[in-house]
């Protein structure tokens, strides 16, 4: 481990002298990369270099206890001694952390797709509580929300809905919410009073940036056509909407909020190249494949990780057995519990895989 913190702290150094370098300076794209590379390293080499300060201080402390023959001074150091070991028990165990290998999307933006799927309309109206509970969620770590593509029902819900938070983290903090979310409720329109099951889907992309994915205009149709509302009615007479086709992988895309056909084609690019580079990563990089599958669940949107209980008031997350009975709140968007919990749960698995 100390081989691999100083290996960090000479890189942390050469980017010092890099960032120096006039020529660099002058290279706005190299410039940012090893700004972001050095940014990446701070915590590690910040916690290292005062680990080898309080190892330095622990080392002269003992000595010291050695040779010192006052009663009172002998209490001070191994005062100074028992606290310079906690110091030093705590950066280990915090370094260890920091030295978990980083998923590279952890602070990038994140796309968020909802789809209705068993239940009907009430599949589609628990869609819309989900959508509403992380909007609520951005809203409270103050973040942006904007729908990109929406698909409503007569009763109000969605059949399915595609929209963007925009913040520093968004998809660390939401990774862990792809797969297949279960509520068990009466239904408004139940006047049996029997409680049905219903499930929606959610999956989380990342966005990706133009220099991580190489889509080709000629591999896209674009396809344009009138915007429409609930139940088909004409939202405006100009041809705004935009759908595309990714020919060489069939990914479609669509885009109808705005009523600029060029801001609809630019948030279905965003779209596209989220899907495209979510595909890329789970077909090219089997070590990223064996972290989702180490890591919390396995990431398939099929996976059935939740379960929102209306009667009980109670919330299941059943990838980590986590019961609580703050239904209501959690979702006004107050995710956190849930969200530390199977971060915690990720990092301490990822902890023993680095011990084997």
């Amino acid at each position: 481990m100390l081989e691999q913190l100083q290996s960090l702290e000479d890189r942390y150094e050469k980017l010092n002298e890099l960032l120096s370098d006039p020529e660099i300076g002058n290279n706005p794209d190299k410039l940012r990369e090893y700004s972001k590379e050095q940014s990446g390293l701070t915590d590690a080499v910040t916690a290292y270099r005062r680990y080898k300060e309080v190892t330095s201080e622990l080392t002269d402390a003992k000595e010291m206890l050695e040779l010192e023959s006052d009663e009172d001074m002998v209490e001070m150091v191994k005062l100074e001694i028992e606290e310079l070991s906690e110091e030093k028990e705590k950066l280990e165990d915090e370094i260890k952390i920091l030295l978990i290998p980083k998923d590279p999307n952890d602070d990038k933006n994140v796309i968020v797709e909802i789809r209705a799927a068993a239940g009907g309309d009430e599949a589609a109206l628990f869609a819309g509580d989900l959508y509403r509970m992380y909007a609520k969620y951005a809203e409270n770590k103050g973040w942006k929300t904007e729908v990109i593509e929406s698909h409503t029902t007569g009763v109000g819900g969605y059949k399915e809905i595609t929209f963007m938070i925009n913040g520093s983290g968004a998809y660390s903090q939401l990774k862990f919410e792809n797969g297949a979310h279960r509520v068990q409720r009466v239904p408004e329109t139940e006047s049996g009073g029997r409680i049905h099951t219903s499930t929606a889907t959610v999956a989380v992309l990342a966005e990706a940036e133009d220099v991580e994915v190489d889509v080709k205009e000629s591999d896209i149709r674009v396809d344009r056509f009138a915007s429409s509302g609930p139940g088909g009615q004409s939202v405006n007479t100009t041809m705004s909407a935009v759908r595309l086709t990714h020919e060489p992988t069939g990914i479609i895309v669509s885009c109808q909020d705005e009523k600029s056909q060029i801001k609809n084609k630019e948030k279905a690019m965003k779209v596209l190249r989220a899907r495209l580079y979510d595909m890329y990563q789970q077909e090219a990089q089997d070590e990223y494949d064996e972290t989702r599958k180490s890591a919390v669940g396995t990431g398939d949107r099929s996976e059935r990780i939740r379960t929102y209980n209306y009667p009980q008031n109670r919330i299941t997350d059943h990838r980590i057995s986590l019961t609580i009975q703050k239904l209501d709140q959690v979702l006004d968007g107050k995710l956190d519990e849930f969200v530390d919990a199977l971060l915690l749960e990720d990092q301490t698995k990822r902890l023993a895989a680095i011990g084997q």
